[in-house]
């Protein structure tokens, strides 16, 4: 359940600090005062999209804190435990907004993003409004519905049935591949063959272009070589070079290299300088003596790189590319080669997922069917405690076949439909062409009071759920919503009295206006401000009777 939630710089909210209680919480208030911001507030911190015109104006950041109460082995805090975030019975959400459309998002103090945020907030909270309303009135909304019904054995089965999909859908990508009558088989072989061979004829070294590509470099650049080469030597050995001052040095530095360490130990290195040298020189001249000209190696090395450079535009930017390209040549080769012999096995493939999938698309519609029909039932019932005595209601299945079903999807081969009837005699029609405003707000309800137990969410919020209602049926919705806040935390947005009175925790919403600048506030009402607000509601004046009228409402529902 829902504890807290600190709010700062929403809107026309600068600060706000609301503790809720464990059952059922009403938010009340003017038209206008900002009963909505509560709600935009609580959607931002489960992860709806930010966005910059929430923050209060000349503020820089809004935040908003959420401290949930769950318990241990809870699917939010499974979910947690996947995060690899630690749960010891409190969840507590923090979300960040700026100006500069930067934010950040912490769950226990841990960094998450906003996808990490609603693994785990559906398992919290579920928000219902007018938008919920219209989504319920659409036919692919409402299998949704039903598979929630469905619990694990459904979500077990969906996934069988997407394993099934995926692998059909594999078998004719290959089969696409092979496909095509023999004649264009037949010119595709061909081209394959030349381009198998092409690449093949040239036989590839790894790493055999950059050998080129250095070799012809010193071939073009033969005559700087030698010329330096060269050089180098009659520097080295040449008359008066530095081979015949370096033997010079080394003999002055042997004579006296008796008279103490540091002088042998220079002549010592005077020595290896020498060996050194020497060394060198001889090395230069293997390289003056091995380079040559030889057109021939230089017109191969050219011919090499232009047939690499070929191929490259061929076939790919790299020679590694061009293999890569032969590789699946050659697999696509041997693939068309038994083209006829792979098409019957794929053939045959597709035909056993397809027995598999229509076997699962039967099981998943009977699953569906029995929760329905109970979903139903169960759905009646609440409605007619509901004022709506002679309400009808069915899940209608489209029925289907082997021939008709839909066997590339892994949502099963399913349609379905609400239907409903408010009035006895009236035939069942499609719930978005007979249902009114509030009565799809009690039909909304009742769905809520079913799913209670089942999706295992321990806060429901109500968005002015009672809109188009009033009297009996406003009291009828009051009591639905005592008993659902026996066992779920109930936090509803609602301008009548008869609910308002039926609060275990109410919160006035107002706005203010001090120095020039509006805001709104948030606070919980004691005894005498509840029946305050009760007979704001009813539009009577504060009188006696007012108040006794007020006091009676309340009695009603603290029984």
């Amino acid at each position: 359940m829902l504890n807290r939630l600190v709010i700062k710089n929403i809107a026309l909210i600068e600060s706000a600090d609301i503790k809720f209680g464990a059952h059922l919480n009403i938010l009340s208030g003017e038209t206008g005062s900002g009963k909505s911001v509560i709600l935009d507030s609580l959607n931002f911190v489960l992860g709806s999209k930010a966005d910059k015109n929430m923050i209060r104006y000349g503020a820089e950041e809004a935040s908003v804190r959420g401290e949930f109460c769950v318990a241990p082995d809870c699917a939010a805090a499974k979910a947690l435990e996947e995060l690899d975030i630690e749960c010891d019975g409190e969840i507590i959400i923090t979300r960040k907004y700026n100006t500069e459309g930067k934010g950040s998002i912490k769950i226990n103090g841990n960094v998450v993003t906003a996808g990490m945020l609603k693994t785990v907030s559906r398992h919290l909270v579920d928000v219902y409004g007018q938008s919920e309303h219209f989504a319920l009135l659409s036919e692919s909304n409402q299998l949704a519905v039903i598979d929630g019904l469905c619990g694990a054995e459904g979500a077990a089965l969906k996934s069988e049935l997407a394993a099934l999909v995926a692998g059909k859908r594999e078998c004719k990508g290959k089969l696409k591949k092979i496909g095509g009558d023999s004649a264009e088989r037949a010119r595709r072989l061909d081209l394959l063959s030349y381009q198998i061979n092409e690449i093949d004829a040239a036989a590839l070294l790894p790493g055999e272009e950059d050998e080129l590509l250095a070799k012809r470099r010193i071939i073009d650049n033969t005559e700087r070589i030698a010329s330096a080469i060269g050089g180098a030597l009659s520097a080295i050995g040449g008359d008066g070079a530095c081979s015949d001052e370096l033997s010079a040095a080394r003999r002055l530095m042997r004579g006296i290299s008796d008279f103490g360490e540091d002088y042998s130990s220079v002549a010592d290195r005077l020595e290896a300088a020498s060996a050194e040298l020497r060394d060198i020189a001889d090395t230069l001249s293997d390289l003056s003596e091995n380079l040559e000209f030889d057109e021939e190696e230089a017109r191969r090395v050219e011919d090499r790189l232009d047939l690499i450079r070929s191929l490259k535009r061929k076939y790919g930017p790299s020679a590694d590319d061009v293999t890569e390209f032969r590789r699946k040549a050659g697999e696509e080769y041997d693939l068309l080669s038994d083209s006829e012999g792979i098409a019957v096995k794929l053939a045959e493939e597709i035909k056993k997922y397809d027995e598999q999938i229509y076997s699962d698309c039967l099981k998943l519609t009977a699953l569906r069917t029995r929760h329905a029909e109970k979903f139903a039932r169960d759905v009646v019932s609440g409605l007619k405690s509901l004022n709506i005595g002679g309400a009808r209601f069915e899940v209608e299945f489209e029925p289907y076949d082997r021939q008709t079903a839909d066997l590339d999807s892994a949502n099963g081969a399913d349609k379905v439909r609400f239907m409903f009837s408010a009035n006895k005699g009236e035939p069942l029609r499609p719930l978005n062409k007979v249902i009114s405003g509030g009565e799809l707000s009690r039909f909304m309800l009742s769905m809520k009071a079913c799913m209670k137990d089942i999706n295992g969410i321990s806060t429901y919020v109500f968005d002015e759920i009672d809109a188009g209602i009033s009297g009996v049926t406003a009291r009828s919705v009051a009591e639905k919503f005592t008993e659902i806040a026996k066992t779920t935390q109930i936090i509803a947005v609602s301008h009548l009295p008869q609910i308002c009175a039926a609060g275990d925790d109410n919160f006035l919403i107002s706005k203010s206006e001090s120095g020039g600048t509006t805001t709104t506030g948030v606070r919980a009402l004691n005894g005498d401000e509840k029946i305050d607000e009760i007979i704001r509601l009813t539009g009577g004046g504060n009188t006696q009777a007012a108040r006794k009228h007020a006091q009676e409402l309340i009695a009603q529902y603290s029984k």
